[in-house]
């Protein structure tokens, strides 16, 4: 069974995979403060000098009474949250996590699909049979060809 189980593990698509995965969590760690560091700070200024990751609403108050002047206050206090501004955040960060994937996507599908366009085949000019782009005697009729 450990046999099998190195086997797998060695496999291309493990190994890519976690290639993968360790790129994708570095990836959205900077995505993480892109949001957070460069993106929210001027949107903040423009709606009002708001930090979206105070925005938040007290559902119940914990031990000390409101008002909380930070997230971070009211949750020390106990108080129960709804974290509006962090919800924010997180959706800027899918939203432009997901709009990198689908970009990465849309180019391989590009190179894929020229990639696949490329032709591999001629027609002979005397027997106009299909042959090898490289060829220099026509397999069919034997002629021989002028070199591309």
């Amino acid at each position: 069974m450990l046999k099998e189980f190195k086997e797998f593990a060695m496999r291309g698509n493990v190994l890519d995979m976690a290639v993968g995965i360790i790129i994708g969590a570095a990836f959205g760690t900077i995505v993480t403060s892109l949001v957070n560091d460069v993106i929210m700070p001027p949107v903040g200024l423009l709606v009002g000098n708001v930090e979206f990751s105070n925005l938040f609403a007290v559902l119940k108050e914990g031990k000390t009474a409101g008002p909380y002047a930070s997230l971070a206050s009211a949750k020390a206090a106990g108080a129960v949250t709804m974290n509006l501004g962090v919800f924010i955040n997180t959706v800027i960060n899918f939203s432009i996590l997901a709009f990198a994937v689908f970009l990465l996507i849309r180019n391989i599908n590009i190179l894929k699909r020229q990639e696949e366009a490329a032709p591999t085949t001629k027609d002979c000019p005397y027997c106009l049979t299909s042959i090898a782009l490289k060829a220099t005697r026509c397999p069919h009729c034997t002629s021989e060809l002028k070199a591309a």
